[in-house]
C-alpha cells in the first residue's frame, strides 16, 4: 500500500501520554517573538516561571516548583540539557531556531529519560514537500539598542525538501534603572549587557520511497555576552557560548509499524572570561512503533548516548544505554490508558526504574459538551551531573541519582457552539523529590550530597475562550498556577528551612492574552503577573510581586498571490513597571518593538 507523504514524519509526543497535560505554543506566538529568545516567550505567554538573571543573560525554567535541571529540554528528539550543568539557558535558544514547541507538565521519565522530573519542553522543526521556491526576510527593531534579523529559503518537490536559514540578534541592553544598591537609589543606564547572537540552520529532507523517508537538521548557534553585573556592582565578565547539534532520521512505513532510527550529535562550548568548558553527546536510538490492534499499541526502543566533558577542572567520558517501553490500551471509545517503562544503566550503575500509567475517561458527551477527566501517577529521575561528580575539588562520584514520585488528576470540559467555544482544564498534582542534590561548604571548598527532600504541590488552570462574528475574531487564553514547594528537612542545627518554600519559586502566577482580529488586523493585550519570591530557604526576605502589560498590532499585507508581508508594533511593560525577576537584577522599563516580515 502506497502512503502519500506531506511532510516530515514526527512520532506525535501525545501518543503515549494519555493522563499527562501537553501544550503546544501557539504559532502566532511564535511568529511574534522572531528574533527573540524562548525564555521571553514563555514567561509572557505561558503559566511558566523562568528565573532571569537580566534580559539576554542567563535564564533558567522551573516547572511545578522543582529546579532548573529537573527539566529536559529536546531538539528534534535528542536531548540538548548540558551533561555537566544538567540544564538549558533558554536565554540563547532564539525562536527563530525552531517551528514548533511543546511543554510537557509534570514528571515524564518514564518517556524522556534522566532530568525530566518537573517535566519537558520539545523544539521540533517541521519541513513540508510540494511548496516549491520560498524566501522570507524577518526584522525586528526596537528599544535598547535591538536590531535581529533572519533570512531564510527553501526549496521542495514532491520528494525533495530544503530549507536554509541564518540569523542574526543583537541588543545594546543599555536601558534606564533604579539601582537599589545605591543610596537614594539613583537612577542609572545598564552597562556591561550587551548581547549578540548569530546561527545558521539547514534542514533536509528526502522521500527516498513511498514508505521510507530520511530527514535531517544541522543547527550552529553563537551567543556573545557581557554578563550583566549585579545592582551595585561594576563587574566587566563576559561569556561566550557556542553549541552545535545535529540529527538524522530514518523511518520506515508499514501498515502496522513505523520503524525510526535516530542519530544525532551536541557540541556545547562555553567560555566565561579566561575558563573553557566543553562537552560533547553522540547519540543513537532506535524505536519501533506497532500498531497491534485498534485497542492496543506499542511503542519499543533503546537509546545510546556517549558524553565527554573536558572542562576547566576536569575531564571525563561516560555511557548511558536507555531502554524504553510504552503500551497503549483503548478498551472502549471513551476510555484510554497509556503504560511508559523506561531503565537507564550509566556507566554501569542502575538508575532508578521508571515506570508511569496513565489513563483518560471521557464520561458525558454530546453535540456541544464533552467533560473529561485524567490521571496518571509517574516516578522519574535525575542522574549528578558531570560538575556533581567530578569537579575539583569537591565533586562527588559516590553520588545517588534524585528520585521522584508523583501523582496528577485533572478535569476538562469544552462547548462549542456555532460561533462560542469555551475550554477549560483544572490539574491538581502532587510530588515528591528525594535524594535532591545540594552543594555544602566543606573547609575550604564545597561539595555536593544527596540530603534535601522536597515536597511539590499545586493547581493548574488553562482556558480558551474564542468567538467569532463575521470577519471579527475574539480570543482569550489565559492560566493561574499555583506552586507549594516544600522543604521537608533542615541541613544541619543551625538550618531553619524545613517547612519553607523553595527560593524563587512563586507560590503564584497568572497569566492572560486577548487578542482582537479583524480580516487582515490584529491586535493584543498581554499581562502576566508573578508573586513574591524568597531569596533564601529561610524564608525571611524576598522580591516584590510584579505584574506586566503589553500591547500589540499587527498587519498583514498582500502584493501577489506570491508577495505577502506584514507588519507589527508591540509595546513591552506599557505601564513601565521597575521590577526584578532575581534580587538587585535590574529589568528594561517600556520598551517597543516593530516587526516587519516579508515572504516571497
Amino acid at each position: 500500500m502506497e502512503l502519500k507523504l506531506v511532510e516530515v514524519y514526527s512520532s506525535p509526543l501525545e501518543k503515549y501520554t494519555y493522563g499527562q497535560t501537553l501544550q503546544k505554543v501557539d504559532s502566532r506566538d511564535l511568529n511574534e517573538f522572531q528574533g527573540q529568545s524562548l525564555a521571553e516567550l514563555l514567561q509572557q505567554r505561558s503559566g511558566l516561571f523562568l528565573r532571569q538573571y537580566g534580559p539576554g543573560m542567563l535564564t533558567s525554567l522551573t516547572m511545578r516548583g522543582t529546579s532548573a535541571g529537573h527539566n529536559s529540554v529536546f531538539w528534534n528528539g535528542i536531548p540538548i540539557n548540558s551533561p555537566s550543568l544538567g540544564q538549558a539557558d533558554f536565554s540563547i535558544l532564539p525562536v527563530g531556531g525552531f517551528d514548533e514547541a511543546t511543554i510537557h507538565y509534570g514528571s515524564s521519565g518514564a518517556l524522556y529519560g534522566t532530568d525530566a522530573i518537573g517535566g519537558a519542553i520539545h523544539l521540533n522543526n517541521k519541513n513540508t514537500f510540494n511548496k516549491g521556491h520560498q524566501t522570507k526576510i524577518l526584522s525586528t527593531f526596537g528599544s535598547f539598542g535591538r536590531w535581529n534579523q533572519q533570512v531564510e529559503y527553501g526549496y521542495s518537490n514532491q520528494n525533495f525538501s530544503s530549507r536554509s536559514r541564518v540569523y542574526r540578534n543583537f541588543s545594546k541592553n543599555n536601558f534606564k534603572f533604579n539601582n537599589l544598591a545605591r543610596a537614594g537609589s539613583p537612577e542609572e543606564r545598564q552597562r556591561n549587557a550587551e548581547v549578540e547572537q548569530f546561527g545558521a540552520m539547514q534542514d533536509l529532507a528526502w522521500n527516498l520511497r513511498p514508505n521510507q523517508q530520511l530527514s535531517t537538521s544541522i543547527w550552529w548557534n553563537q551567543t556573545d555576552r557581557q554578563i550583566q553585573p549585579v545592582m551595585g556592582s561594576n563587574g566587566s565578565d563576559v561569556q561566550n557560548d557556542n553549541n552545535f547539534r545535529a540529527v538524522v532520521d530514518y523511518n520506515k512505513f508499514t501498515a502496522a509499524t513505523i520503524w525510526n532510527i535516530k542519530a544525532g550529535v551536541v557540541l556545547d562550548e562555553l567560555k566565561f572570561n579566561q575558563s573553557v568548558n566543553q562537552t560533547s553527546q553522540f547519540l543513537l536510538s532506535s524505536d519501533i512503533d506497532w500498531t497491534i490492534s485498534e485497542k492496543l499499541k506499542s511503542k519499543t526502543g533503546v537509546r545510546f548516548n556517549h558524553v565527554i566533558g573536558n572542562l576547566s577542572s576536569y575531564e571525563a567520558t561516560e555511557d548511558r544505554l536507555e531502554l524504553y517501553q510504552s503500551i497503549n490500551y483503548l478498551p472502549a471509545s471513551n476510555l484510554a490508558f497509556s503504560l511508559n517503562l523506561r531503565q537507564m544503566i550509566f556507566n554501569r550503575d542502575l538508575a532508578p526504574f521508571t515506570p508511569s500509567i496513565g489513563s483518560e475517561w471521557t464520561f458525558f458527551k454530546n453535540e456541544k459538551n464533552k467533560f473529561s477527566a485524567h490521571t496518571s501517577v509517574s516516578k522519574s529521575f535525575k542522574i549528578p551531573t558531570l560538575n556533581d561528580r567530578f569537579w575539583v575539588p569537591g565533586g562527588n562520584p559516590d553520588l545517588e541519582s534524585e528520585e521522584s514520585i508523583s501523582a496528577e488528576i485533572g478535569l476538562a470540559h469544552v462547548f462549542n457552539s456555532n460561533y462560542f467555544m469555551i475550554s477549560n482544564q483544572i490539574n491538581l498534582y502532587s510530588m515528591w523529590v528525594d535524594n535532591w542534590i545540594i552543594w555544602l561548604p566543606r573547609g575550604s571548598f564545597w561539595s555536593p550530597e544527596n540530603i534535601r527532600e522536597v515536597r511539590n504541590q499545586g493547581l493548574e488552570y488553562f482556558v480558551t475562550i474564542k468567538k467569532s462574528l463575521n470577519q471579527m475574531h475574539l480570543e482569550f487564553n489565559g492560566s493561574y498556577n499555583y506552586t507549594l514547594a516544600t522543604i521537608l528537612n533542615n541541613l544541619s542545627e543551625n538550618d531553619r528551612s524545613q517547612g519553607n518554600q523553595l527560593p524563587y519559586t512563586p507560590k503564584h502566577k497568572t497569566q492572560g492574552n486577548l487578542r482582537f482580529t479583524y480580516k487582515s488586523n490584529s491586535a493584543f493585550v498581554n499581562g502576566h503577573w508573578i508573586g513574591e519570591r524568597y531569596i533564601n530557604t529561610d524564608n525571611t526576605s524576598s522580591v516584590a510581586p510584579y505584574g506586566l502589560l503589553d500591547l500589540g498590532y499587527s498587519k498583514s499585507l498582500e502584493f501577489s498571490l506570491k508577495i505577502k508581508a506584514s507588519i507589527g508594533f508591540q509595546v513591552n511593560n506599557i505601564t513601565n513597571n521597575d521590577y526584578q525577576v532575581l534580587r538587585l537584577r535590574a529589568m528594561p522599563g517600556r520598551n517597543y518593538l516593530i516587526n516587519i516580515n516579508l515572504t516571497l
